[in-house]
Order: structure tokens, then sequence, then C-alpha cells
């Protein structure tokens, strides 16, 4: 049974309106929720409109609750530009906040303390104007979160060299396809630059800085990070089911934004063990039609069972007629959106085709199914470089001088994963890195212990 510490305290969960944000934090509050803490998490109107709920009883204790962003018909997609959205919903969403809060106050449930993820900063502002104890939710690794650290304090200066490697204490040597994009060109993505820089603009106000990930797998960068900035790792929050099996009835993610389908489980029941190669590049990475023929080609000519999660597949241009391969293929089964870590735990998959988001990276190690990676923007680069050199649980796929990844690659990678020695020492590593996940957030593992710790200062508040 999970260790009480809590006594009642409330907690306020706002997450950034993205799914990839939203679920992380919610198995959080789930932890938090074990631990006798009340936990209420409050997202946008829209995303409220639009998730798909697997099942009410999955949240547990957890409050749903919701606020406008100022785009309540069609969220994100509704503003003109990135910047449009991000200052619309600073504007509303502090009012929307504030109104909220205080209307908590007012009642038997008032908040104690308001974790809050830094890409959405000004939520800290609100709850410290209004006395509350704020904590800062980390989603990315430690390892990106040091790199845009360093860059908002100067000691990394933007664009990096294409030529020399980054030498930040902790890190492995980073080499220019390594770094966040937002590094290597801040002005290709000025809007997302200057989100995920200024999450330390007012970091100095936060009571406590919690991480998504656990401390041995990150070890030296915690301890570099924690002498300028101290970190409380907290994950991987992954459901209870997959680790130490303490939380009841949480086996899977609760909100999707695409609706799930089951079918692939029931597809993978009829495959051997270590025989299929599932590819899953999340929500948002959308390949021209020109890659999308190399992966699907590459994924053919391998001779292994395969199942590619394609969102929106009318949107993602897959060709009819190279569908239509991968039916005539006999191997191949492509889905909208599926329950990922149901597939991952599945005896069947020997190896994850990924981007490498950190969600999906984290999923992966605590399942103990190595990878092929290829990352396109945000930490993906710098998760890949983790999971190739210093995990060493998978390969990343190498792109031609025209930035297309040739099926030829993609081809040979997997082979190496699925058929050759090396391949057999990256299974090995994955298990050691699920085992030392589950230690973790078993009671008196490390992210155990630090989850306490914040109990203990929600007590102070």
């Amino acid at each position: 049974m999970e260790e009480k510490v809590s006594g009642c305290k409330h907690v306020l969960m706002v997450p950034y309106p993205s799914q990839g944000h939203i679920n992380p934090m919610l198995q959080f509050s789930k932890r938090l929720c074990s631990k006798g803490v009340r936990v209420t998490m409050l997202t946008t109107i829209f995303i409220s409109n639009s998730m798909h709920l697997q099942s009410s009883s999955l949240l547990g204790s957890v409050n749903l609750d919701f606020i406008s962003d100022g785009y309540d018909e069609g969220g994100f997609a509704e503003a003109a530009s990135v910047e449009t959205y991000l200052s619309r919903m600073e504007e509303v969403g502090s009012k929307s906040l504030r109104e909220f809060i205080k209307k908590q106050s007012s009642s038997d449930e008032g908040i104690d303390c308001v974790v809050y993820d830094p890409l959405v900063i000004w939520v800290l502002d609100v709850a410290k104007e209004l006395g509350l104890m704020g904590a800062a939710f980390f989603t990315q690794m430690c390892a990106v979160n040091y790199i845009y650290y360093h860059v908002y304090h100067g000691l990394l200066k933007v664009p990096i060299s294409s030529s020399l490697p980054i030498s930040i204490e902790g890190l492995p040597l980073l080499h220019f396809k390594d770094a966040p994009p937002f590094v290597s060109d801040p002005a290709f993505y000025p809007a997302y630059f200057e989100l995920v820089v200024k999450q330390f603009s007012n970091i100095h106000k936060a009571d406590l800085l919690l991480v998504n990930s656990f401390y041995k797998l990150e070890d030296q960068v915690v301890d570099a990070m924690s002498k300028v900035c101290p970190v409380l790792t907290i994950g991987p929050t992954v459901p209870s089911f997959h680790l130490d099996k303490t939380i009841p009835n949480d086996r899977d993610n609760v909100l999707n934004l695409f609706e799930l389908d089951s079918s692939p489980i029931s597809w993978l029941k009829q495959k051997p063990e270590q025989s299929v190669i599932y590819v899953s590049f999340g929500s948002m990475v959308c390949f021209s039609s020109h890659q999308m023929e190399e992966i699907a080609f590459a994924l053919i000519q391998t001779g292994f069972n395969f199942l590619w999660v394609i969102p929106d597949f009318h949107t993602k241009n897959l060709s009819e007629e190279m569908g239509k391969k991968i039916e005539a293929c006999g191997r191949g089964l492509i889905v909208n959106w599926t329950p990922q870590l149901e597939v991952l735990s599945n005896d069947a998959v020997g190896c994850f085709f990924t981007h490498c988001g950190w969600n999906s990276t984290l999923e992966a190690l605590c399942l103990g199914v190595p990878m092929v990676a290829l990352p396109q923007w945000t930490d993906q680069p710098t998760n890949a470089k983790f999971v190739e050199d210093v995990w060493k649980v998978g390969i990343r796929v190498k792109e031609d001088e025209n930035g297309i990844v040739r099926r030829e690659e993609i081809q040979s990678c997997i082979r190496v994963v699925m058929e050759k020695e090396l391949g057999r020492e990256m299974r090995i590593n994955a298990k050691k890195w699920k085992d030392l996940a589950v230690e973790a957030v078993t009671q008196g593992g490390t992210s155990d212990h630090n989850i306490n710790e914040f109990i203990k200062n929600l007590k102070k508040s």
C-alpha cells in the first residue's frame, strides 16, 4: 500500500493544453491521490469537448475541471498563429484561472498549491499573486530543460555552431543534430523558442521544481542542474500497472485527442514473440509524401510484421497506392490511434520505430522495448542521443544530404535491433532501465521519496 503522508491538502494541476503535456501531469496527480492528496486537474474548455476519455474510473480520485483559453470552439487551430494563440491564452487564461482559484477559496475546497507546466509561466504569476505555493512540473527530460536553462542565462549562445559540439556539465557532448532545433535555428520556430526559453524567466518564484524523469536515468544531469536550480525527479509518469502496480485501475493513459482503435491488440495476439515492429511518430509529426513512401517501402521490405499508427490518416501524405501495397504484403496493419502502452507491453513487439517524444521514450524504457529513432523537433533529437549513446537502448537513423531517411537506412537500423547482436544488447539494457524505473517509483525509491518531499512541503504551506 502507498504511504499516506499528506493530511488533506488540495493541489491544482495546470498543464499546457496538449495531450503530451496533460497525461504526464494526470499520472502524477494519480500518484498524489494515492497518498491522500486532493487533486484537481484544470485544462481548457476546448480540450474537454474534444478529448476521448477512456473511462472516468481511470481518473481515480482526480477531479477534472475546465477554464477558457480564449479559443473554446477550435482550440489552437482556431488561432491565426502560434503567437496569437499563446498571447490570447495568457490573457484569457490568467483571468479564468484567477476566478477559478477565488471561487475554490470561498468554498471548503480551497487550493493550497498550484502545480504548473512552465510552458504556461503566467500560471505561476497568478498563484503567487494569490499567495499560493507554486511548483513547476517539467514534462520533458532534465537534460533538455538544462539546455534551455543555459540558453536563458546566456551560458549557451544561439544559434549554436554546426561544427562545434556543445559541452554542458552532466550531459554528453552534443553535436548539431543532437540539440533541440530551437537552439540550432531559433529563427525557424521563433514563438516556440521564446516559449521554451522563457520557462526560466520566473522560475525563481517557484517553491519546487519537479521533473518527469527518474534519478538513475539522468543522475549526472540532475546533479549538475541541482547545483544551480534544485530539481526533484518524480517520474516516470507511466501508469502504475506497468511499474509498481500499487494504484488500482491504472493501466493506461486516460486522455486521448484521437479515438482509440483497439483492433491491433487482437492482431498482435496472433503474432510470434518479438516479430512486430511498432511504428508511431506521435500526434504532431507530419512527414513529406517522399519520406512516408521511404518508410512504407522499408517496412514492407524488412519482411517483419508491422503495426503503423497514422493519426488523421487522410492528411498524412501516404498515397492510396502505397496503402494498398501495405495491405497486399499481408504483414502490415495501419491504424488511426491505439493504446500505446498496451501495444508496447505485448510480447509480439520486438522494436519501436519512434519519433522519440519524451512520453514515448519513457514508455519504451519502462516496458523494456528497444527503439529505432527518427527524431524531428523540440526535445526529440536530444532524447534520441540519450537513447543511442547514453542508455544504449536504440539506434538513430541517418538522413541523406536532402534531409530524407532512405528506405535502405531504415531497413538496416530495424535489422540491427531485430536480428543483430547489438540489438540483443539493447534488449538487455532496456530490461535494466525497466527494472530501475520500477525501483524509482516503488516505496522508498528516489521518485517516491521526492513525491513524499513534495507532499511534506505542501503540509507546510
